[in-house]
């Protein structure tokens, strides 16, 4: 081997040991920053940007359960940088994605603010970042489930509640035909069955009313209402049922006023309380309707001299299907839905509904609704005339509660 040759191969070997050198000095390097990252707990900068923007909320903790990096929300769940993730249970779920590598999502009740704050549904999602780090993204599902909890009673509560027209139907048809050579009972059990038939399709057509109430997201026809058109038609509506009751139906109060909103909803609301108040006062007695604006609210308050409502019940009154007294319900064909239809109609007119009440001494519910200045205004509805027959008075409500 010449010389040439000898310093061919002496260069060939030159290249191959620095080559693998510096692939020995690239390795290390790779592995030192491998052996950093796995025992850091710096949080990457991206992230960090990302937790500030981030509307949900979100923090990055370490191995030892310590919050490194948070979005500003997460702090009304009392998690806080530099301090220990509160409550075992979240723990866990920021371990058990460490631990596995992969995402992990738990559904956990957490205080939202101090004691005693109602605790929360949240639904907890947390992914590894990093072999130290792991990310916690909350979601507050609390609404959702109440919603999905509503639904559900909503359908148990209406197929419970229709069962009984229904079944009614049913038998009284049989009897119509097992009586069908016995005219006088056929009558009966017609009549009863007519009646039956009328109950079942009010309960269909507020169970209608409600459930769009519930579901839509606008009204259908907004505009300027005249209060004076929603109570004439609300109290022409029910004269006929109050005559039938003896009872008087007596309006007065500020003319002229007008909100923003659907007049037929907003008719149909009042209505409902007319109804309720007629149902449940004594015959010879009255039910006042008085309108008033106060501080840019209309006020639409219906008095009645009724049996009132007890203290404990008065929180569950608006509650669909709800009847403060099941024998009167019964005996007037109530179907439990008028009040719950009223307090969706309000709270979407963006007002809402108080109650007084005492028992022995009646009830006064309160519609209030913000005002609305029409453009021009429209013409004024003829006042409703002193009927003996309908009983409709139009002189001013007797003295209304301190409430209204």
């Amino acid at each position: 081997m010449d010389r040439t040759q000898l310093v061919l191969l002496a260069l060939i070997l030159g290249v191959v040991v620095g080559g693998s050198v510096v692939l020995l000095i690239a390795y290390a390097f790779r592995l030192r920053d491998r052996q950093r990252a796995e025992t850091s707990s710096h949080v990457p900068d991206g992230v960090t940007l990302v937790l500030r923007a981030m509307d949900d909320p979100a923090f990055v903790s370490d191995a030892s359960s310590t919050v490194l990096a948070a979005s500003a929300p997460v702090g009304v769940f009392g998690i806080r940088v530099g301090d220990v993730i509160p409550g075992e249970e979240l723990r866990h779920v920021a371990r058990a994605a460490r631990d596995t590598g992969a995402p992990v999502v738990r559904n956990l009740r957490l205080r939202r603010g101090p004691a005693p704050a109602e605790p929360r549904l949240v639904a907890a999602r947390a992914a590894s970042i990093s072999p130290r780090l792991t990310l916690v993204v909350l979601r507050d599902i609390t609404e959702q489930e109440r919603v999905e909890e509503m639904r559900r009673d909503f359908v148990a509560n209406t197929s419970h509640e229709l069962k009984t027209p229904v079944g009614a139907v049913s038998l009284l048809s049989e009897a119509i035909e097992m009586a069908a050579d016995d005219p006088a009972q056929v009558r009966i059990f017609a009549a009863r069955l007519t009646a039956e038939a009328a109950r079942l399709a009010a309960l269909t057509a507020r169970i209608m009313s409600l459930s769009r109430l519930q579901a839509s997201d606008e009204l259908r026809e907004v505009r300027d209402v005249s209060v004076d058109e929603v109570v004439t038609s609300a109290v022409e509506a029910h004269a006929l049922q109050a005559d039938s009751a003896s009872v008087t139906l007596v309006r007065g109060g500020t003319r002229g006023l007008h909100v923003r909103g659907d007049a037929q909803v907003l008719s149909e609301a009042v209505g409902n309380l007319i109804a309720n108040a007629i149902a449940y006062s004594p015959a010879g007695s009255s039910v006042g309707v008085g309108v008033r604006e106060a501080d840019g609210v209309v006020e639409i308050a219906v008095t009645d001299r009724g049996i009132g409502i007890p203290e404990a019940e008065q929180q569950r009154i608006f509650e669909r299907f709800y009847r403060a007294d099941q024998a009167r319900s019964r005996s007037t064909g109530g179907t439990g839905l008028g009040l719950s239809i009223v307090k969706h109609a309000v709270q979407r007119h963006g007002g809402e509904v108080r109650l007084w009440s005492a028992p022995g001494r009646g009830s006064t519910f309160t519609v209030r609704l913000p005002a609305a200045t029409p453009e021009s205004d429209p013409p004024q509805p003829k006042p409703v005339r002193k009927d003996r027959r309908r009983r409709v008075l139009t002189h001013p409500t007797p003295t209304e509660r301190d409430s209204v």
